[in-house]
């Protein structure tokens, strides 16, 4: 294998350090005003192409766990309202003998956003480029949620750019079942103009930043005992610094919305899947409310070439929840697959 590095020649130091107790290094990276990305698979579904040469420009925050240079790079995309901070607990102990990278995309985290550039299409384009000039070439793209349709987009647009993917609950077509009805009147929420828009306006005034994220965790967690309290802390801290930063109602709700327009094309985006490559390993949690454990066998069942994993009493975010369970189950899998390891 080929690996190109592209070095470091764009990135300054951030002044931010929320995932510091973790080790991590904050940067900045300044990507020019020319979109040399393309919109790729967003684009190849008909999905939000012409918003995506409008996202360059804007400085782009990565933090980084690891710095050796001896093979692939690990690259963590996160989903829908998340950030780096959703790869603190993980991101360590997966840097052994690679770089460990986690960006924040467009409107999330602490990169700024605005309806234009946080679409689907937009952040697929913000990934090639930052697979392309920070991170390095190909690399093992490890997704949660909308980062795993990105890490997805990616593998089938751009499949040189991609040693292999880790899917953690990946935004999948919905299960045909019964929906929860927490998470549905959440997304009916979004995809309506105005309502949507006044609804988070609301929140954020009346929900404390703590609050905030503990409803997230309830959401996205089996058991949101096992929160771990410093996260939880960083947590609280990134929210209310959010709290001051233009755009993020809308940067979510464009978001979601091009997520939610994405995820309506089944046929479209299972022939995608189909296509991929490259090793793949598919983790999902049988308790997860956004993404039901049905879709995530039907998508194993549909790609029997990849490894799944089903943890049992799992949510949404198994990283965050059960991170000792995806960190052995991601080391199990580089081990089989000597194309992934460092060298």
């Amino acid at each position: 294998m080929n690996w190109r590095d592209p070095g470091l020649a764009q990135a300054t130091e951030a002044p931010w350090t929320f995932a510091a107790p973790w080790g991590a290094r904050g940067h900045l990276w300044h990507p020019d005003r020319t979109a040399r990305g393309t919109a790729g698979g967003a684009s190849a579904l008909g999905v939000d192409g012409a918003a995506a040469t409008g996202a360059a420009g804007a400085a782009v925050h990565w933090i980084e766990f690891g710095s050796s240079r001896a093979g692939p790079p690990a690259v963590f995309v996160h989903g829908l309202g998340g950030s780096h901070l959703n790869w603190t607990l993980t991101g360590p102990a997966l840097a052994t003998g690679r770089r460990a990278l986690a960006l924040d995309l467009y409107g999330f985290g602490l990169t700024p956003g605005n309806r234009g550039t946080a679409t689907v299409s937009s952040n697929a384009v913000l990934l090639d480029r930052f697979l392309r000039e920070v991170a390095g070439t190909p690399a093992i793209l490890v997704g949660n949620s909308m980062g795993g349709l990105l890490s997805i987009l990616q593998a089938y647009t751009h499949p040189t750019t991609v040693a292999g993917l880790v899917l953690i609950a990946p935004a999948l077509p919905p299960a045909r079942q019964r929906p929860d009805w927490t998470v549905s009147r959440r997304f009916l929420l979004y995809a309506m103009p105005g309502l949507g828009e006044f609804c988070l306006r609301l929140a954020q005034a009346r929900v404390p930043p703590r609050v905030a994220v503990q409803r997230v965790i309830d959401l996205c967690f089996a058991d949101p005992s096992r929160a771990t309290p410093a996260l939880l802390e960083a947590s609280t801290a990134l929210a209310e610094y959010r709290r001051s930063v233009p755009g993020c109602d809308e940067s979510l709700l464009a978001a979601a919305r091009s997520l939610m327009r994405l995820l309506a094309q089944r046929a479209r985006y299972e022939a995608m899947m189909a296509a991929i490559d490259v090793p793949v390993l598919l983790i999902g949690g049988d308790q997860d409310r956004l993404v039901p454990v049905a879709s995530v066998r039907r998508a194993a069942a549909l790609n029997p070439g990849w490894e799944s994993h089903i943890l049992t009493g799992v949510g949404h975010t198994a990283q965050l929840e059960t991170p000792d369970l995806v960190i052995g189950a991601v080391r199990d899998w580089l081990g089989r697959h000597g194309t992934l390891t460092a060298h």
